[in-house]
């Protein structure tokens, strides 16, 4: 399984040959402007809710790739009635795709499209692939809903928000890899803007304090798990 990081809250995904893009805000990021979402490969596309910094750029690729749009009825539903292919899920739902196992588990947010339609409620991802297992929290506070996880599954990285302000911050982070009991920890969600810059070495810090190893990557570099 290979993870990529595009940015914010943007991850690709490889499992089996198959390409998962999880929340594709690109375009818009000027951090990420050396990324050219038309050479993205998508056969799925997951998206944790419907606010503007993770759904930016589903239909550009959407449209490019026939990526299946994965997520909640509601975000699946609008984005159909524009003509393109989704699976929709909810909260405690699990389903078997060719790449794996994906449960839309629960999350602690808001969520609305940029023209103020409902997006439904938010969630995370819990993937099963190539006998490797992640946690996508998505947008989230910290919550007990997470110690349900490793009771049903024993993940090899949780993928983590950790900007604050709006979602969880360092230490919250860190409470909530306990919760899942998952040490390797993938930051996201975070440097963006202003509201959410952190500091690198600080965060870094404070996860090995706690024997936890948290990962910071490039806007395009990857891990293998």
């Amino acid at each position: 399984m290979k993870i990529t990081f595009y940015g914010h809250a943007s991850l690709g995904i490889e499992v089996n040959d198959v390409h998962i893009l999880v929340d594709p805000f690109i375009s818009a990021n000027d951090k990420a402007s050396h990324i050219d979402i038309n050479t993205l490969k998508a056969d799925y596309i997951l998206l944790t809710h419907a606010h503007q910094d993770h759904i930016l750029d589903v239909e550009t690729i959407a449209k490019s790739t026939d990526a299946v749009i994965v997520s909640n009825f509601e975000i699946v539903s609008y984005f159909q009635n524009k003509g393109l292919e989704g699976h929709p899920m909810n909260h405690g739902g699990s389903w078997d795709f060719e790449f794996g196992n994906v449960k839309y588990v629960n999350a602690i947010h808001t969520s609305s499209f940029p023209d103020g339609s409902y997006g439904g409620q938010p969630g995370g991802f819990v993937i099963e692939g190539e006998r490797k297992n992640i946690y996508i929290a998505g947008d989230t506070a910290l919550t007990m809903d997470m110690k349900l996880i490793p009771l049903q599954i024993k993940l090899d990285l949780a993928i983590l928000p950790i900007g604050d302000n709006f979602t969880m911050g360092i230490d919250d982070a860190i409470i909530a890899s306990d919760f899942v009991e998952c040490d390797k920890i993938l930051g996201y969600h975070y440097d963006t803007f202003g509201y959410i810059e952190i500091d690198h070495e600080e965060a870094k810090r404070k996860f090995f304090d706690k024997n936890k190893d948290l990962m910071l990557l490039d806007i395009g570099e990857s891990i293998e798990l």
